[in-house]
């Protein structure tokens, strides 16, 4: 598939999944595989995603049937999912808006609180993490959804002037203008994460692979992913079948 028909696929498969009644919350016996990527800019998310999802349908197929891999179109159709307008992501950026701007629109009524927007957007993460075979890319998914089991969390580096050449490179621009989309969207994740979930989206104990794509292909950070991604979904079934016995 092309990257654009993955798109398409992608799509169709979270609305069907949306419509579905809402299941409960995962009991310690519910596994799910789904994988969640934290990225630096130009460390290579969309290259990784693409790679995994035949990777993983073909290794990890299941009753959900196809992987899909979640990037910013996607999440823009959660809102969508929950009858709100698809332009409120301009709302909803991995940053924090103008509280100003912010206070108007609701005062106003443009659109409901941000917090409620928020809401939303962590239910839908949420729901499709525990349906599985699913692989969302950023919006601290990994804190979102840390408490599913069979879940696999990974961080995506690279140097700041690899990142750069590759942001200059896929936006056709000059290399001191990626340099600031590079710092301006690492800051803009920074702040994100810190300001709605206390936290340091640097901080590797929160991951359970951290992979520097520039010294792995996408290819073989796929590998990686679905190596580990295993190896976890092996712990998750040994813990339900025989859980430690407290003391």
């Amino acid at each position: 598939m092309t990257p654009h028909t993955y798109l398409e696929h992608g799509l169709s498969v979270l609305q069907a999944r949306l419509r579905t009644p809402r299941a409960p919350i995962a009991t310690p016996t519910d596994v799910h595989p789904f994988v969640t990527l934290s990225r630096e800019t130009g460390a290579g998310a969309s290259a990784l995603g693409l790679e995994l999802v035949p990777l993983l349908d073909r290794d990890f197929a299941g009753e959900a049937g196809s992987w899909v891999f979640l990037d910013r179109d996607l999440l823009n159709r959660a809102l969508t999912q929950h009858r709100l307008p698809a332009k409120l992501a301009e709302y909803l950026p991995e940053d924090r808006v103008s509280e100003i701007r912010a206070t108007i629109g609701e005062l106003v009524g443009l659109h409901p609180s941000l917090w409620q927007l928020e809401q939303k957007v962590a239910e839908a993460v949420l729901q499709l993490a525990h349906v599985g075979h699913v692989i969302l890319a950023g919006r601290a998914a990994h804190l979102i959804t840390r408490a599913l089991p069979g879940g696999l969390h990974v961080r995506l580096v690279a140097s700041r002037a690899t990142r750069i050449e590759r942001t200059a490179a896929a936006l056709g621009c000059k290399l001191d203008a990626a340099a600031k989309q590079v710092d301006q969207n690492d800051e803009a994740r920074r702040r994100f994460v810190r300001s709605n979930f206390d936290a340091d989206i640097e901080d590797p104990h929160y991951y359970d692979l951290v992979i520097n794509t520039e010294h792995f292909s996408a290819h073989d950070a796929a590998q990686l992913v679905a190596s580990a991604l295993r190896e976890r979904l092996h712990q998750a079934h040994a813990f339900t079948t025989h859980p430690p016995i407290a003391t």
